[in-house]
Formats: C-alpha cells, structure tokens, sequence
C-alpha cells in the first residue's frame, strides 16, 4: 500500500486541507506535556514517532468513518485534544494517525430543568467554563490545564479540578456520553440519575485513554454560579495538624469549594513577610461558598476545627495570589533554565498520608542532595487525599540526569503502593505509568486486557498506553534513559 492512498482516503472523508502531512506539522503532535519528553526535546530527540498523519475530523460522523477507514487499512489511531496530558498519553509509538478532534467544539444543549449541558469533546476547557459563567453556571471541573486542555481530554484521562473537593472529579461529573469503538460504531450512555443495570458502561469509558474508545460527546452536570463566599488562611504548626483538619472538615459532611494545604517548604514560598508563618509554618487555604446561610454555617464550623488544631487565621494574600495565577504553570520556567522538573500526585487514605509523606522525603535526599521536593494537598475526600508532589534535579548532563529521574519516579510510585496508595490521583496512567499498572490494579488488569482484546482485537486504538501491550512495530520510549521500572 502506496503512502498516498490513506490520505487520499482521509482527504475524502474530512477534506484535505484537514489532513497534515508535512514533517513540521506532525511533528508539533510528536508529544505531549509529558515531562521527559520535554527534557528529551532539548536534545531534538523524541521519545516516540512523529506521526504518520493528522486528521481533523469535524463531526461524530467524520470520525466514525476515518475510524472504519482506519480499520480498513490495519492503521493505529491516537485522539488528540490540545496536547495538554503530561503522562505521553498522545505519544506515537509507531507511526500511528494523530486524530485532532478540536474542531468538535461546541457546546451542544443545556438542559436548564435537569441541570445538565451537552458538549463536544473537542471544546477548550476555558471556552466552555467561560460561556458557562456568562449563563449563570459552572461545571465545577476547574484543572490546572484548563485553558490549555479540552473536555473530552478532562473526561479519557479521568481527570480531576482544583474545586474536586465540592463538586467532585470528572468522574463524578459525567452523567452520559457518546463515544466511537474501534469498529466505528457510535455507543451511547443515556444521561439519567443512576442505573441498576450491570456494571458501569460509563466509567469503562471515562478513563480509557483513547485505548477502547473515542470520546466525541458529554452531558455533564451544572451547577448555579454561588452566591456567597467565604475565605479562610490558616497557618497551622505542622501537617498532622493540617491533614486532621482537613479530615475533620471532609468527615463532618461540609463542602468546601477549595481545601488547599502546603507543606513548610511551598508554605515559606507563599507567605513571605506574614508573622504567623514564623511560629506555624503550614498554610491551609479553605473557601467555602454555596448559599449565604449555609456558607455562614459552615465558616463556623471550620473555625471551631480550626482552633481545636491550634490554627490562627491570617490575611488573605497568599490565596489571592494563588487564585490570580491559577491557571499558569512554573513547569516551564524550570525547563527553560535546564533544570529536570516533573509534578507527581497520587492518592492516599488519612491513616497513611503522613508517612508516606516522610518515606518519600527522605527517599529523594538519598537520591541526590540537590533534588528539590515538595508537596502540597489540594484534593480531599473523607476517606483520604491526593498528595500533589514536585521533584526537580538541577541541571546536569542529560545522560546523567535521565535514570536519577526513573530512580524519582520508582520511589514516588513504589512508595505509594508500599504505603496502600494509588499511583495517580488526576494525570492520568498513559504511557509512563504503565509499568505500575499491574500492580496497581492486580487481577483488575487482567481483566482490563481481556476488555481490551474483545473491544480492539487489532489493537487499533492508542496501542501501548495503560499499561496495556503495544504493537510489534513499537519502539522503545525508554531506550535513552536505563530501566525505568
């Protein structure tokens, strides 16, 4: 088969100027945010392929046909949102077609009765919260990546906002959806309260990564813009304390919009000239909202929780500051400047947070002297927390920097499983988390595997990712830089 013939058979389905074959252009969709394929960048390596083409498609229908093209011709297709994963969810492995799905970027219906709105995967996050908010309305998924990311993305990736807290992950948001199988036929999950039939089809599709489906269309849920608000900045003497006041807010039933605690070292850098961090050097950031009597309530009750902890309440500065920036990323500046940095959250019950804070600490000062660590937790629950970590290696050579940043990753992840924990709280598993997954979901990823064979025999769909195999033409994503697991 002639290179030209698939993309004359695309060009046909979704026009040509919608199908990108020139090297610069696909190389643009080589990777994604995934920290080390951005150090290997600095080099001009990749760490997979470019791909073999980009398609655009428009609609559900477009896509549905380029998928049984695809199917036709044996070719492996990856969807593409903005790029924003940093877990090289999108990374090809082997040449696969990159689907661009952002022109399927409207939102569709809003269903004022039901409190729902239908939108197209391909909307940019921050386009769609924007015409929310002039509507009176929320959806309450509120990512970092916000303005860089798309809903289709938030909802494969099972992704999780800065408020998860009150309104919940995406997983919680998603009431129904249509999506693509690897087959081109369209699977619907009709938008209703809850189903006592059989295992959720829903959430073996939120989270799939692309590797079982093509998400093009959500419902999700809305809520009304709050009326009131409430701050509270809290400098507290160590983080037990902060951790138990969290725990005491999320097990007493309230609902707060923000829970945010930063241990002392991301503390000192946020609270610079403000007394009470002299003597309490962890900060909780806490904002309640929702109705003005509820909000009142509730304000109360942790202010009472809070002097229990012994906390004292300081101005608000170092939200506001947070607040203002809250969609900018310092990832960048730190590459710019050669240095290794990389985000890493997983999750954790209250019984072992503080511990595997510690083994981690320790571990990474064992693993070079120099390399930074930090954490923060900004998503609670009242059964545990995602503990938010930033490791980061000084600038070195890169043959020397990339296995001290595998021996980072193993100790984060192992920690974390060696302390009961989940490897990923909102980034997702895609391609570096996959030799974790076995261990992380045991017997659950054989039957994962075995979901996977019966939907994509072919094994058409994002080969590679979830830990789940890839192709035999695949190259190895980690031939620069040592073992990895």
């Amino acid at each position: 088969m002639s290179r030209n013939e698939p993309i004359a058979g695309f060009a046909e389905i979704v026009g040509a100027e919608h199908v990108l074959t020139a090297p610069e252009e696909r190389r643009r969709y080589a990777h994604d945010k995934l920290p080390y394929a951005n150090f290997r960048a600095r080099e001009g390596a990749l760490v997979g392929t470019l791909p073999s083409l980009v398609v655009r498609p428009a609609d559900t229908q477009e896509l549905r046909r380029v998928v049984a093209r695809a199917a036709e011709l044996g070719l492996p297709l990856i969807p593409y949102g903005s790029g924003s994963g940093v877990l090289g969810g999108t990374i090809p492995l082997g040449g696969e077609i990159l689907v661009d799905l952002q022109r399927m970027c409207r939102i569709l219906e809003i269903d004022r009765e039901n409190g729902l709105v239908r939108v197209e995967a391909g909307m940019n996050g921050g386009a769609f919260e924007a015409e929310l908010n002039a509507l009176g309305y929320t959806a309450g998924h509120l990512p970092q990546s916000l303005t860089i990311s798309t809903v289709g993305g938030w909802a494969a990736c099972r992704g999780g906002g800065q408020e998860s807290s009150r309104y919940g992950k995406i997983e919680d948001i998603v009431v129904g959806l249509e999506a693509v199988l690897p087959d081109g036929r369209l699977l619907r999950v009709r938008p209703l309260p809850k189903r006592a039939t059989g295992p959720s089809i829903r959430d073996i599709v939120v989270g799939n990564e692309g590797t079982l489906a093509i998400i093009t269309e959500l419902t999700l849920r809305l809520w009304a813009l709050p009326e009131a608000e409430e701050v509270l900045v809290l400098a507290l003497p160590d983080r037990p304390s902060a951790l138990g006041l969290a725990r005491r807010i999320m097990q007493a039933g309230l609902h707060p919009r923000l829970v945010r605690l930063y241990d002392e070292r991301e503390t000192a850098a946020r609270t610079e000239g403000i007394a009470a961090f002299g003597e309490r050097p962890v900060m909780a950031n806490i904002v309640l909202c929702g109705e003005a009597s509820l909000v009142a309530a509730e304000a109360a009750l942790v202010r009472a929780f809070a002097a229990e902890a012994d906390a004292v309440e300081t101005e608000h500065r170092p939200f506001e500051e947070w607040r203002a920036k809250r969609y900018d990323s310092i990832s960048k500046l730190w590459q710019d400047r050669g240095y290794y940095n990389d985000t890493i959250e997983v999750t954790v019950n209250w019984s072992r947070a503080a511990a595997l804070y510690d083994a981690i600490a320790s571990g990474v000062a064992a693993i070079h002297p120099q390399a930074h660590f930090s954490a923060h937790w900004s998503h609670v629950y009242a059964e545990g927390v995602c503990q938010y970590m930033t490791v980061r290696l000084p600038p070195m050579p890169q043959a020397e920097a990339l296995p001290l940043h595998a021996r980072l990753w193993q100790l984060l992840e192992g920690e974390t499983l060696a302390h009961d924990g989940s490897i990923a709280h909102h980034h997702g598993s895609g391609l570096f988390r996959g030799p974790w997954m076995d261990e992380e979901l045991g017997v659950g990823m054989d039957v994962l595997r075995a979901i996977k064979q019966a939907i994509d025999p072919a094994n058409l769909f994002n080969p590679g990712k979830l830990g789940l195999p890839a192709r035999p033409d695949a190259v190895d994503p980690y031939r620069d830089r040592g073992d990895h697991a």
